[in-house]
């Protein structure tokens, strides 16, 4: 009975060890509050990535809020739930409904989440954009006629971030198109692709390399033709920018002649590399 009491004890304390040995270790966090992986989106932020693409920025650091939520300021669970893409076996999007390369979100079962299209791209020609010219002089003009691609209404959203997405192309423009100055083209360049979240009052998360220069026909989207004298924008656009001439990324072939846009007007212009004009940035696009 002495050895069978010795060996149960034995036993017990093996078990013992081992589970202390289990339980042992630090009950302190991984990382603090501050610490870059306990960095995280809010669900507010999240309810405006389904609602307009805003990319957001982490929350690096938990401050009590001044007061509780509000209209306008939060959103709740069933409402982000509202803003997500929903099955629909029946009529929603597959790969061969997309061009070939260009990702969307499955709408349809066994094809959930985000897809690549893999239609050709001859089958979606890409559309063209109405002018917004409403005023005709004479029959089969422009004003007349108005063909090509209905303007969303709002045409533009201001993201609140410090950028403004068209609903139109879906770029997204830098809303302060006074910020970066003007300058010669190259410096235009370097200057659009260095911008970053935190300067000319984006706080959308952007980093350098994410930003560039329009091209010609980026920039022209722009252009409202119906009050062309008055103002070359669409009427209630958000943007702050100076009625002068800006640079594009887009230049004639070897030809050392940049291709530019003079809001003055809303007309595309040929300039030296080394004039000195605005710059706009853009993001997005294909």
């Amino acid at each position: 009975m002495l050895w069978i009491g010795i060996c149960v004890g034995t036993v017990i304390g093996l078990l013992l060890a081992t589970a202390g040995t289990a339980l042992a270790g630090s009950l302190n966090p991984v990382v603090g509050p501050g610490g870059a992986d306990s960095q995280m989106f809010t669900l507010e932020q999240i309810y405006q990535r389904l609602t307009s693409g805003a990319a957001g920025a982490k929350m690096t650091a938990f401050s009590e809020p001044a007061a509780g939520p509000g209209s306008g300021t939060m959103h709740t669970l069933d409402e982000i739930m509202a803003k997500a893409p929903a099955l629909d076996a029946s009529n929603g999007a597959t790969t061969v409904n997309v061009t070939s390369g260009k990702t969307f979100w499955g709408l349809t079962a066994g094809q959930w989440g985000l897809q690549t299209g893999t239609a050709a791209a001859s089958t979606y020609p890409a559309p063209v954009h109405k002018t917004g010219q409403t005023i005709s002089l004479y029959a089969g003009d422009d004003g007349a006629l108005q063909k090509g691609l209905a303007w969303p209404n709002p045409r533009f959203t201001d993201n609140g971030n410090g950028t403004v997405s068209d609903n139109l192309t879906g770029l997204i423009w830098l809303k302060n198109a006074r910020c970066l100055g003007y300058m010669t083209w190259a410096s235009a360049l370097a200057s659009a692709n260095g911008l970053a979240s935190g300067s000319c009052g984006l706080t959308d998360g952007s980093a350098a390399g994410d930003w560039r220069l329009p091209n010609i026909n980026e920039m022209l989207s722009l252009v409202e033709y119906h009050d062309i004298a008055l103002n070359p924008l669409p009427n209630g656009n958000p943007f702050s920018i100076i009625m002068s001439t800006y640079w594009t990324s887009t230049h004639y072939g070897t030809i050392r002649r940049v291709v530019s846009v003079d809001w003055n007007e809303g007309i595309e212009v040929t300039s030296n590399e080394y004039q000195t004009y605005y710059v706009w940035a853009v993001r997005g696009g294909q």
